[in-house]
């Protein structure tokens, strides 16, 4: 196996999962049983590339087992869902197999079976919302996401009570998102950000994500929000420093405008992504963000993106190449999907 050009261990108890449980469903499909076992006795070449940091905070682990699991149920003609194999490789993954708005179900199954992702709108249903990714660090960050969310189900007491309010939150963010109704969806996105890092705070030893320009970044959001007189923009941070902000098209133009103002660079390639508005009839008054400093480098970059279609052989998710007699699953990981 290669991520993005090096070469990694087979070993990993999350990759041999994965690995163990597609043949296990391909063991059970009706089929020739010379062909089955010969499908079974292939030696397996995984390439995987990110086009965006990985192990920084960016879900690279979901969109890479959600890619590399996608490509091998192709590979051994696995049909159906496929999100709880995913789930063993990365949690997240689950959601990452399908399009749009996706919930992760917990279930009720003691053996997490019924544990299993659902998508409760396409891409489709929310066109102009849109993603701005605030890449603050690249480098891969102190402490994991498995072993932070472990530590902190052990040590943290704000966890627990936590727990009691989510149902209520997966409800009022599904119902948000069905009427496409960005300020209810910001709000919940936001306070469901801090209370992450609350928990992560509340871990004993704490866990620390977030940097001086994560709260920057925080700041500069309400006081875009505040001067707007409604949510305009929102904030989500995952375990890491790096942030995702959710802005509708139309006001695209006016918010990456006030983020190149506050954090300035002289990269060409500073904007990735979706084309970026460069010009806009919106003036700004910064003297109402006069509390905020500007800070010139702060962000490595920022890819502006959307909320990503399910994938498809079609779209190269999956190739197929024969390398040294063997099948080879070359599994592109693409943020967008």
């Amino acid at each position: 196996m290669w991520l993005n050009g090096r070469e990694q261990s087979m070993k990993s108890e999350r990759l041999q999962s994965v690995i163990a449980q597609i043949k296990r469903i391909c063991r059970k499909r009706k089929m020739d049983c010379d062909q089955l076992e010969e499908k079974l006795q292939w030696k397996l070449h995984i390439c995987s590339e990110n086009n965006f940091p990985t192990a920084a905070g960016l879900a690279s682990s979901a969109a890479g087992y959600a890619c590399l699991v996608y490509a091998m149920s192709k590979l051994y003609g696995v049909d159906g869902d496929i999100s709880k194999i995913a789930r063993q490789g990365s949690g997240s993954a689950c959601r990452s197999l399908y399009g749009g708005f996706v919930l992760w179900n917990k279930g009720e199954s003691v053996d997490g079976e019924d544990s299993r992702a659902e998508q409760i709108a396409p891409e489709t249903h929310w066109p102009d919302l849109r993603i701005l990714i605030l890449v603050v660090s690249d480098q891969t960050k102190h402490t994991g996401s498995t072993v932070g969310m472990q530590t902190s189900v052990e040590t943290s007491e704000l966890l627990q009570q936590r727990i009691q309010t989510v149902p209520d939150r997966v409800e009022q963010m599904k119902q948000a998102i069905l009427k496409k109704d960005f300020h209810t969806f910001a709000e919940i996105t936001m306070k469901e950000s801090n209370q992450l890092h609350a928990v992560c705070l509340d871990t004993y030893p704490p866990v620390s994500y977030l940097t001086d320009i994560s709260h920057h970044i925080i700041q500069l959001v309400h006081a875009i929000n505040q001067d707007n007189g409604s949510n305009m923009v929102a904030y989500s941070f995952d375990a890491g420093p790096n942030a995702f902000l959710f802005v509708q098209e139309k006001d695209v133009p006016i918010v990456s405008r006030v983020l190149c103002h506050f954090y300035p660079s002289s990269d060409p390639h500073f904007l990735r992504g979706l084309p970026m508005p460069e010009k806009t009839d919106y003036q700004v008054d910064y003297t109402t963000f006069s509390e905020l400093k500007v800070i010139p480098k702060a962000l490595k970059f920022i890819i502006h993106t959307k909320p990503g279609p399910e994938p498809s052989v079609k779209e190269s998710c999956c190739e197929l190449l024969a390398s040294d007699g063997f099948p080879k699953v070359n599994s592109n990981d693409d943020k967008q999907s």
